[in-house]
């Protein structure tokens, strides 16, 4: 603040006055001392006559005392003290304005050494008999917690603060919450507001009878609260609706911020849904109808409305149509909103105007007129011919921004509609030589470019760009550059001259690095593979989307929860712009009622259950921060499976043959892949491409060895630059496949380098049925990003040592099986004997119980175990010379130690593995 010292003479007169006995007089020397004070004047040597002054029952004059105390007490703190028995004193006073106004002056002196003592006084004036006083003392907490939040929440004041809001005052209400919004913002932890249907019932009622600013604190808490159901976000948006009908647009915005979060959580097929659009457009029309500023306040707040929910304003669109009296950035704002609100059944109105904006005066307001109709005929398909024809008309104007911008719009309806609007090329060449804006020379001559083949003479007019090439800006000169090459491309013949020679002045001429690379990376195409080239700069090139200037889904609905604010006029959220931490704390609309949600597997008394929903791929791992912290440690045996649902699995489909030595049979329809005998039969399969994981290239298979289950990895790292920190983690599996310890990389990969890694897996993970079953999803990280992959491990990795059966056990359990639960299916072309099957079969832990012959037909009886106890029996009959064999598998029994358990029964019929 600009002080200006006032002279000693001029101090001496006030001072005396300040000491004078009549009252009159000592007032009118306060007003002196306010009114220097007012313009920069420094008369803090007056502070201590001041002070005296307060010992007044005149109502004014404490007024103007208090007001000096403020503004000089941080200052003079030591002289500040002498206050304090007065603001204690003015705290019992019988008026309650001087009981208000002692405890509100007490909130604003900013020192330290005072607020303990005005602890006592503030916690008689937030139980006072008078509301008013109640109501200022609210605000006081707020502010004492500023100053020192610890000696606050020491007192108890926060409890008394939360009492309030159950006050029989509106206003005492509206102040609480205001009061304690304000603290949670700055403590986004502390949970003060802990909302529940019974307060939200009393703000509701306290809305209807508070002041307008009250009625907006009040509408903000609203906002914060998440609703238990759809029927309570009802009844909310039915108490808040009239609100929207309020004269203050701050009231009225801060209501369509509580409609816009709770409709989050209302079915659209209600019909209380659609009653609630259309009680919302009329307000926001309302609000056009103010001052200048205001409607940009509001059209802002709109924009992003009708982002979130066109269908709002849909029938609205004559409200936005641009004014000839309205400011710029109305209009700008204006024009925005109608692109957003176009639709196919009122282009044409739309179309209309734009095309009338843009002959007006105001060039920047005609610029984004001529881009509105290109985004027009890019949102709305029907509409690009009349839109393309509109900006035809403008061309014709010869006015040289319509023209070049026109051109620059017209560049992106080709990109939208390719070989669609080409006729209108020979137009836009004909106004060449007029475009000086470097946008327009980059879309004219990308148009040039790209339709090299159609235009005669396209040599000539790249080449008249070329004359000037270093003039130019690096825009034009990389949009030059790749246009000379295309024509290249296409007419190689004519133009080999043309393009050495922008080659040479991209690369050997120009300072900038990326006209440079550019142009290298062109020569250095054309001089090694010419064919390769037409592939990369003649592809095919993706349509541009409909709208590019939408706001990210994520920002957009949190700028959505802070609609009335200065975020949402800014379109950023308040990080963005607020210093420090405060008032940082980041909103998101509710989750609509029903919206599925991947729940996480119950655990307890030995059981899991495998939740209905199975995670995407976008988030297999949940919480991806854990990876690797520690490997599982097991206390006792696996957790028993028998609440497990498995689908879809043939546990010997096509598997045996390549056991026995015959080729690989075709994958069964179930998706899995077949065992192997050992980890040489198993090739390695690339499971992530080094283009999908920024160069890192993995590929792996599986293995069993001493009871183990391996996972080979070959980490292959095809970028450029060194990766370290690995870690690995797997998503929850139908066999509760899990790293038994961490991924051992540990020196790091260098580039091109190569390293392969075993980790060993243990069985014990968190179980969920997969499609297929044995299909496991990963997550690999290092120090560039987190990684995904999915493969299936082979089902003979499941197979446990000790999967023999006892014969009694085995037989007793066969004939109690009824013959309807047993299942057969036919392996071909396998040419080994019955002893030779069950040699090769014992060597992936599938055991020959029994053997017979009958007929001269081999009929070998054998079981295996899974990793999870669940046991599978079958029958394998070989006949001597016929080199298809048959497998029949029936129901088995889980048995410990070779007696019976407790029904764990499992049936294997044609591929599918059930627990029943």
């Amino acid at each position: 603040m600009l002080c200006f010292h006032v002279c000693a003479g001029e101090i001496f007169e006030l001072k005396a006055e300040l000491n004078s006995d009549k009252k009159e007089k000592k007032k009118e020397a306060v007003k002196k001392v306010i009114a220097s004070m007012t313009v920069g004047k420094d008369v803090s040597a007056l502070f201590p006559d001041v002070v005296n002054c307060m010992q007044t029952d005149n109502l004014e004059l404490k007024k103007l005392v208090y007001l000096y105390l403020m503004n000089y007490a941080k200052s003079q703190p030591d002289m500040a003290i002498m206050a304090v028995n007065t603001f204690v004193k003015d705290c019992e006073d019988p008026n309650p304005l001087i009981r208000a106004l002692a405890v509100r002056t007490m909130g604003c002196i900013r020192v330290d050494k005072i607020t303990e003592y005005l602890c006592e006084p503030l916690r008689k004036c937030l139980k006072d008999e008078d509301p008013y006083v109640r109501k200022t003392a609210a605000v006081c907490v707020a502010k004492l917690h500023d100053i020192n939040a610890q000696l606050v929440e020491d007192q108890g004041f926060l409890d008394t603060l939360k009492d309030l809001i159950s006050d029989s005052n509106p206003m005492v209400v509206a102040n609480a919450v205001a009061a304690l919004s304000e603290i949670a913002e700055s403590h986004p932890n502390s949970n003060l507001l802990d909302l529940n249907p019974q307060s939200i019932n009393k703000l509701l009622t306290a809305l209807n009878e508070c002041t307008e600013w009250g009625q907006i604190f009040i509408l903000d808490c609203l906002a914060n609260y998440a609703p238990r159901d759809d029927r309570e976000s009802q009844s909310i948006c039915e108490r808040v609706t009239p609100r929207l009908s309020h004269a203050n647009s701050a009231v009225v915005l801060s209501a369509v911020k509580v409609l816009m979060k709770f409709m989050e959580m209302l079915p659209k097929d209600l019909d209380y849904y659609g009653t609630l659009l259309k009680k919302l457009a009329p307000p926001l029309v309302t609000l056009l109808s103010a001052e200048p500023e205001l409607q940009y306040v509001a059209l802002r707040n709109i924009n992003l409305i009708v982002q979130k929910r066109p269908e709002i304003l849909k029938h609205e669109m004559k409200v936005f149509f641009v004014k000839y009296n309205d400011p710029i950035y109305v209009k700008l704002e204006k024009l925005d909103i109608m692109i957003r609100l176009a639709s196919q059944a009122n282009i044409a109105q739309v179309l209309a105007e734009l095309k009338e904006y843009a002959t007006e005066v105001d060039v920047d307001f005609v610029r984004k007129a001529v881009r509105a109709i290109g985004r027009c005929a890019i949102k709305v398909e029907q509409s690009a011919e009349r839109c393309v024809s509109t900006l035809l008309d403008l061309i014709q104007t010869k006015v040289n921004y319509v023209v070049q911008e026109a051109i620059v719009v017209i560049k992106d309806i080709f990109r939208k509609y390719p070989n669609k609007y080409e006729s209108v090329i020979a137009t836009l060449c004909e106004n060449l030589d007029s475009l000086d804006e470097p946008e327009a020379r980059a879309a004219m001559i990308w148009i040039v470019g790209e339709y090299a083949e159609r235009i005669d003479n396209a040599d000539e007019l790249l080449e008249s760009f070329l004359e000037g090439f270093h003039d130019e800006s690096t825009q034009v000169q990389l949009q030059l550059l790749t246009a000379i090459v295309k024509l290249f491309l296409k007419k190689p013949t004519e133009t080999q001259e043309l393009v050495q020679q922008v080659l040479s002045l991209a690369t050997q001429d120009s300072d900038n690095p990326d006209l440079r690379d550019r142009g290298y990376i062109y020569w250095r195409l054309l001089s090694t593979d010419p064919v390769a080239a037409k592939e990369v700069v003649l592809a095919e090139k993706p349509l541009i989307s409909e709208e590019t200037d939408l706001i990210e889904p994520t920002l957009l609905e949190e700028l959505i929860c802070h609609i009335g604010t200065l975020a949402s006029v800014y379109h950023k959220p308040p990080s963005a712009f607020v210093e420090g931490s405060r008032g940082v704390m980041h909103k998101r609309l509710p989750a609509r009622t029903g919206s599925p949600d991947v729940g996480t597997i119950a655990g307890g008394s030995g059981t899991e259950t495998a939740p209905s929903i199975i995670p995407s791929q976008g988030d297999l791992l949940g919480d991806l921060l854990n990876l690797d912290l520690a490997p599982p440690t097991t206390t006792g045996p696996p957790p028993p499976t028998s609440g497990m649902q498995m689908g879809g699995m043939d546990l010997l489909g096509g598997g045996l043959d390549s056991l026995v030595g015959s080729p690989m049979p075709p994958r069964h329809a179930s998706g899995l892949v077949p065992w192997h005998s050992s980890v040489d039969d198993l090739c390695p399969q690339v499971w992530l491409p080094a283009m999908k994981a920024k160069g890192l290239e993995i590929s792996g298979t599986f293995a069993r060895r001493a009871g183990v289950i391996q996972m080979e990895l070959t980490l292959t790292n095809k970028a450029m630059s060194v990766m370290t920190d690995f870690a690995i983690q797997f998503n929850r599996n139908s066999f509760g496949l899990a790293p038994a310890g961490p991924l051992q990389v540990l020196s790091p990969l260098s580039p091109n380098q190569t390293i392969e890694v075993s980790l060993p897996l243990s069985t014990v993970g968190p179980v969920m049925k997969m499609e297929p079953l044995n299909n496991l999803q990963v997550a690999v990280k290092n120090n560039i990003d987190v990684f995904y992959f999915s493969c299936q491990y082979p089902i003979s990795m499941l197979f446990v040592e000790d999967g023999k059966m006892e014969r009694q056990v085995f037989l007793a359990t066969w004939k109690d099986i009824p013959n309807e639960n047993e299942s057969q299916f036919q392996i071909k072309d396998c040419h080994l004997n019955s002893d030779a099957a069950s040699n090769k079969l014992q060597a992936s832990n599938i055991f020959t119980i029994a053997k017979r012959t009958v007929e001269g037909q081999d009929m070998l009886y054998m079981s295996i175990k899974l990793s999870n106890g669940i046991w599978v029996l079958a029958e394998l009959r070989v006949q001597t010379g016929n080199p298809n064999y048959t497998v029949s598998t029936e129901d088995g029994w889980g048995t410990t130690g070779g007696a019976v358990d407790s029904p764990s029964c499992v049936y294997v019929v044609c591929g599918s593995c059930y627990e029943v």
